[in-house]
């Protein structure tokens, strides 16, 4: 009896949760015959009726019923996910990108008080002139100081056509900080493709960031132009940050450089009848111009099946790190009261068999963690041409470029908005900003924001400080604290002890580079931060010298020669 008193909110969670899906029951025993599924189920079905009928309290039903689907689905894989039919809604902007509002994204700080964090480019907001870093304090009559960004999000979308009164408090405006825009909601989508244009002449540059409906309209509209304009010698599409989305889209994404009928992927799942082969459908666009594509540990899913088939068909380069290695493909089923469960149901193969996918969910270790599939254990494939790749782990780049690691300075400007609130200053105080391409954070600048940063409030990781402290607790602990360690390491004490200023300096190209892109977007919106973070990208640059290098472009992607072996 005492443990089950200790036990049972989790058992009052894990009940909840089998109310929840008992409705699914023979669905499930029909199909996998699992009398196991079925005492389970029946056991928490009575366990929900007893808790309703005997517990001391009126049961907190949403809050626990949530709780326990999220810790069953954990349990599964991160990316199999319920939606209630509040959260649908979000799902569906996720897939078309498309919902009625007003067209900004929306900043929540550490009070939950919501800032506009940057209209998108020709939306009601922007032409109202909503700017970044304005405070949200009410939505028509509503007060929303401290209402979280769920609620204001949900009060900023609604019904194309509808009106709206958004009163913000804007900082360095003086007395009239203040201000009241009147609005009409539109149907909006937002763009896959933030920026593409031609870089350094001759390369056609496209950042995309999502796989929805319309990405591949947006990705063609560019190869289109490109296509057109004779500068153009060679292609970098960048998908660095792509954390995937339709399959679908990432097909026919490949189809624009391959030929008819190519097959890109085959899907796998435990229904043999959910098998599906994936080919190009279409004539392409570029199928000879030189193609590399960018990716980094953020590019997944949707953007490794690009990535990956094109390298698999030794079509393109892929130059970076290492991608994410999501070789799992998710479906949606539908729930009852409008709820939605998207489910793992198929694992994703590229044209050369392999499947990409860095860690077996079946597989946990003892303490639940998954542990990454060691190289070691990976398996060969050959790329049409004869070369090594290797499935599990994501995607290997064919060309390797690191990127400096970011100092707990610099990200600590970042994370903690000393960064964002410069940007807000800034543009108080500047009407205009020269084209990204061309803007320099000039000393002058540099300046002033340091003059910005409060040291009693910036709190940042000074590593060497507390390696030292640790190493006099460890020689105090293991006895060999005495005069001379004390002499030696206080003697190295000053060496290692931080000063802002000179930190500041030291690492000011890094920081520099931030405040370039954050200035470009208050100015040029993403089109803008995305047009400044490629200047001095070394992925950039390494992209740009294989595409003028025909010859070594061939030799990359060409099988190794056995001659001499």
């Amino acid at each position: 009896m005492k443990k089950l008193q200790r036990n049972k909110s989790l058992l009052l969670t894990a009940a909840l949760l089998a109310s929840g899906l008992i409705m699914a029951l023979p669905a499930i025993g029909k199909r996998n015959n699992d009398q196991a599924l079925t005492r389970r189920l029946t056991t928490f079905n009575a366990m929900v009726r007893e808790l309703a009928e005997n517990y001391v309290d009126t049961l907190p039903v949403d809050r626990t019923f949530d709780a326990a689907v999220g810790a069953m689905l954990a349990a599964i894989d991160p990316y199999t996910e319920y939606y209630s039919s509040e959260e649908k809604a979000g799902f569906k902007t996720m897939t078309t990108g498309q919902y009625g509002g007003i067209g900004s994204y929306i900043l929540m700080r550490e009070d939950s008080t919501v800032y506009i964090d940057g209209p998108y480019e020709g939306s009601p907001a922007a032409r109202a002139g909503l700017r970044a870093g304005d405070r949200i304090v009410r939505i028509d009559t509503t007060d929303v100081r401290g209402a979280g960004d769920k609620r204001v999000g949900s009060m900023l979308k609604g019904q194309p056509g509808t009106s709206l009164q958004v009163t913000v408090e804007r900082p360095y405006a003086g007395p009239d900080s203040v201000l009241t825009f009147s609005l009409t909601r539109e149907k909006l989508e937002l763009p896959s493709v933030p920026y593409y244009g031609v870089e350094q002449g001759d390369l056609g540059y496209i950042k995309l960031t999502s796989y929805m409906e319309k990405s591949p309209q947006e990705v063609r509209r560019a190869l289109e132009e490109f296509k057109a304009d004779p500068a153009v010698k060679g292609i970098v599409l960048d998908l660095r940050g792509n954390g995937g989305g339709l399959v679908e889209s990432a097909v026919e994404i490949v189809g624009f450089f391959v030929p008819k009928g190519t097959e890109v992927l085959r899907m796998k799942g435990r229904d043999r009848s959910a098998d599906r082969v994936y080919k190009t459908t279409r004539k392409p666009i570029l199928p000879d111009m030189p193609l590399t594509v960018l990716i980094d540990g953020a590019s997944a899913s949707a953007s490794e099946i690009t990535a990956g088939a094109l390298q698999d068909l030794d079509r393109a380069l892929l130059i970076g790190t290492r991608s994410f290695g999501k070789g799992l493909v998710q479906s949606t089923r539908p729930l009852p009261y409008d709820g939605m469960l998207k489910v793992t149901t198929a694992k994703y193969y590229i044209p050369s068999g392999r499947l990409i996918q860095a860690l077996d969910y079946s597989r946990r270790n003892p303490d639940g963690s998954v542990a990454a599939t060691p190289d070691s254990l990976c398996n060969s494939f050959s790329t049409r041409a004869g070369r090594m790749v290797k499935d599990g782990g994501g995607l290997q780049p064919d060309v390797e470029v690191k990127w400096d690691r970011i100092s707990p300075l610099t990200m600590s400007l970042i994370r903690d908005r000393w960064i964002y609130d410069y940007g807000t200053r800034y543009a108080a105080t500047h009407d205009s900003m020269p084209s990204p391409r061309d803007f320099v954070v000039t000393d002058e600048i540099y300046d002033d924001f340091k003059s910005t940063i409060d040291p009693a409030r910036l709190k940042y990781d000074k590593t060497s400080e507390q390696i030292l402290a640790k190493l006099r607790e460890a020689a105090e602990l293991e006895g060999y604290m005495n005069d001379s360690t004390t002499a030696a390491l206080d003697a190295l004490a000053p060496l290692l002890t931080h000063d802002l200023d000179r930190d500041l300096d030291t690492f000011r190209k890094q920081i520099s580079h931030y405040l370039a892109i954050e200035l470009a977007g208050r100015y040029h919106s993403t089109k803008g931060e995305v047009m400044r973070d490629i200047i001095d990208d070394p992925a950039m640059e390494k992209a740009a010298a294989l595409l003028r290098d025909p010859a070594e472009m061939k030799r990359l992607l060409s099988a190794p020669s056995n001659t001499g072996k």
